[in-house]
């Protein structure tokens, strides 16, 4: 069942979201070649349990770490490591969220560590766009295959492909909620889009195929081809006046 919100259990999320996306500006900050995801994943938990909240991810489900963070052809879910070391040409994916007072906040960035390829800029640039190809769907009375479908005709539109086992979702009290958000759709199928919605919308996008695998580890989900992924998420809340971004602090990143 889809759990809407109110204009005051918005507010209090927009609370979650702020922190949520403080604490990627402070990880983008420690992004550079020669620090370990294990060290961007402390400096995430410090300042999120600084601000009052805790690290939505930090057990969920099992999960070691309190973000995931993947490196290049890991698409989301890799697991931070004393072992990991960012590297020059390396694209870096972080996920992360913040539990305040009862709500969470939930958002990812792709950051390049120093210079990069043509490639890889392209492909963080499109990811994010697609996000927002999406979101101007985000009007009442549309559906969430109209979402889908703008995130996935940008990307196929500059030859990239949309991952289509793993999606986004609502949120709220819970990370994750129904209903289930593709990045891929058709146009006026799916859930209609109503006041009080709270969505986690993630595209991922790979360079190559859109197959995916997940390794051994039980976590780390890569491109079946190896190629680059990018991911990019933000909470947003469909509300009466229009659509509220939750997590976007800098409107840049």
């Amino acid at each position: 069942m889809i759990q809407l919100k109110n204009a005051a259990q918005i507010k209090a999320m927009k609370e979650a979201g702020r922190i949520t996306g403080e604490a990627l500006l402070v990880a983008r900050e420690h992004v550079r070649e020669g620090v370990s995801t294990y060290e961007l994943d402390h400096v995430i938990r410090q300042y999120i349990e600084k601000s009052g909240a805790k690290p939505s991810f930090l057990g969920l489900y099992g999960f070691p770490g309190s973000a995931c963070i993947s490196i290049n052809d890991e698409v989301i879910h890799g697991i931070p490591s004393k072992k990991r070391i960012l590297r020059e040409g390396d694209i870096v994916k972080i996920d992360l969220g913040a539990h305040y007072k009862g709500y969470h906040g939930d958002s990812a960035r792709t950051i390049p560590v120093g210079k990069v390829s043509d490639e890889a800029l392209k492909l963080i640039k499109v990811t994010r766009e697609s996000f927002f190809a999406g979101v101007a769907q985000m009007q009442q009375g549309n559906r969430l295959g109209d979402v889908g479908s703008a995130i996935d005709t940008h990307v196929k539109a500059n030859g990239f492909s949309t991952v289509r086992k793993y999606i986004g979702h609502g949120i709220g009290k819970e990370v994750h909620e129904a209903p289930d958000v593709p990045n891929y759709g058709t146009p006026g199928r799916g859930v209609r889009i109503c006041s009080g919605m709270v969505l986690a919308i993630e595209p991922m996008v790979n360079a190559g195929t859109f197959e995916v695998r997940e390794l051994a580890d039980g976590w780390t989900v890569v491109t079946a081809d190896r190629r680059l992924s990018a991911h990019y998420e933000n909470t947003v809340a469909m509300t009466d006046e229009g659509v509220l971004n939750l997590t976007l602090i800098d409107s840049e990143f």
